[in-house]
């Protein structure tokens, strides 16, 4: 391995550049938790030469190299047995961001800045609760929720809508010794901001017009349990202050009274909205903010964890469908391929919608493949581009989609050629019209390709062994 290398990232205050040395991280897999400082360059496998060298048998002698740029991390596959991912898309040549999850055969890493420790390796279990997922990303979540579970910390949770974040609150409750007690959840984006406070605190009679008896707000009815304050970001900036004061004195102060009153209660706040950035345009407090994020928790949209939505879908048409029946598939390759903007709110809508309009009346239940998925026009965007051309990730940036539609098009292209030439390059370079060294180092690149078997025995190219497009040696003739 090269000396540690750094990437430049946005500073958040300057808006400058500054330099960050990385280390690789082994998430899951035989050598889990083996971190080492990252180069310029760093190649991974199973070889005891490589720079980073795993134990795990699915992953090829030379695997993977990863090259440190300035604005990002460049994923070459060396034509590996089991494959290099990014995420879940498989990848020959890739662009990844600073903390994107890499897979290698059945190891899975993660590229974060030096100076981040881990604080908890990902569960072994698929489910917290009410919350279900089989991906990493999820099982991350769940070792942290089921550590805090025990405590009262303060837990703030984000995500987009549909994620499952009062799934976290009511899930965490459910596991804690408060279990027993109430769950009180207040959604600040739905009360009238002159009734936030009333609504909150409580009030006194007489405290306004209207206000004809006392009224326990909803810090006071969920004493002795927990409070899941929803949608926090629609919080009237004027509260802030005294929600701040609550949690720093557990008392509260109804409209009306003099006397503050002790509560005991657990707060756990979500929102769809970036805090920091809404601190940033004075539009939430930052001692609020640094207050509630004690641990933070925050959801993937389901987009980005596709592995979990067979699960999903079995778990919520379990004893819907006839015996023997499992969830899979065109109807499931269908949901596989859709981007999902309402999150697993979405799916569960679509489920509960599709089951209702394929049973008649007094009919028995339908079975997977009946039902009809009306997935409306979200279907049309990334994911119909990712159905249509398999290589392309859903939402990728624009730069590796790019490169993922062009090396599709390369593979089509140089497999018919291969057809329709085969075991000659000299020819098939010229029906091209390209130089026979320039196609030599094309498939190269590509890697074992349908045709590869038709160059002959001296003209293939080993799948685990062969070197790059860069290489002197192992050049195809």
């Amino acid at each position: 391995m090269s000396p540690a290398h750094t990437i430049d990232i946005a500073g958040a205050d300057a808006g400058a550049p500054a330099p960050v040395p990385l280390k690789i991280v082994i998430l899951s897999g035989p050598d889990e938790g083996k971190e080492a400082a990252l180069g310029s360059t760093c190649e991974v496998g199973s070889d005891p030469e490589c720079d980073f060298a795993l134990t795990d048998p699915s992953v090829s002698r030379r695997h993977a190299r990863l090259t440190i740029e300035r604005d990002g991390i460049m994923i070459r596959d060396l034509k590996s047995r089991n494959g290099t991912f990014i995420g879940e898309t498989k990848v020959r040549e890739a662009s990844a961001r600073l903390g994107a999850v890499l897979r290698f055969g059945r190891t899975y890493a993660v590229i974060q800045p030096r100076w981040l420790v881990r604080e908890v390796a990902p569960s072994n279990a698929r489910s917290f609760g009410e919350l279900f997922g089989e991906s990493l990303a999820m099982r991350e979540i769940f070792a942290v929720l089921e550590r805090v579970a025990q405590s009262d910390v303060t837990v703030l949770v984000e995500g987009e809508s549909g994620t499952g974040k009062e799934l976290v609150a009511r899930s965490l409750h459910a596991a804690s010794p408060r279990a027993k007690g109430p769950y009180v959840v207040f959604d600040c984006s739905a009360v009238p901001s002159e009734l936030a406070e009333s609504e909150l605190f409580g009030h006194k009679k007489g405290a306004f017009s209207g206000a004809a008896s006392d009224r326990a707000g909803a810090f006071q009815r969920a004493h002795g349990g927990t409070i899941c304050l929803d949608e926090l970001g629609e919080l009237p900036l004027d509260l802030q202050p005294k929600l701040l004061r609550v949690l720093e004195s557990h008392e509260v102060r109804p409209v009306g009274e003099d006397a503050p009153r002790k509560v005991d209660v657990r707060v756990i706040a979500s929102t769809n909205r970036d805090l920091h950035a809404e601190a940033h345009r004075g539009r939430f407090r930052p001692d609020l903010l640094y207050r509630l994020e004690v641990v933070k928790v925050r959801m993937p949209p389901l987009r980005n964890r596709p592995e979990d939505i067979p699960g999903l879908v079995a778990r919520m048409l379990e004893g819907k469908l006839p015996p023997g029946d499992e969830p899979g598939g065109e109807n499931m390759k269908r949901l596989l391929g859709y981007a999902w903007p309402g999150n697993v709110r979405e799916l569960r809508n679509l489920l509960a919608r599709a089951m209702a309009l394929a049973t008649p009346p007094g009919g028995g239940p339908p079975s997977f493949e009946k039902l009809v998925f009306n997935l409306g026009p979200a279907s049309e965007g990334p994911a119909t581009i990712a159905h249509e051309y398999p290589g392309i990730a859903q939402l990728a940036p624009y730069k590796d989609a790019k490169a993922q539609l062009l090396e599709a098009f390369d593979q089509a292209y140089f497999t018919g050629l291969l057809k329709r030439f085969p075991g000659n390059t000299t020819r098939a370079a010229a029906a091209a019209g390209l130089s026979r060294k320039h196609l030599t180092d094309v498939l190269k690149r590509l890697g074992p390709i349908e045709a590869a078997g038709d160059l002959g025995a001296d003209e293939s190219v080993d799948a685990d062994d062969a070197s790059d497009p860069g290489d002197d040696e192992g050049t195809v003739t």
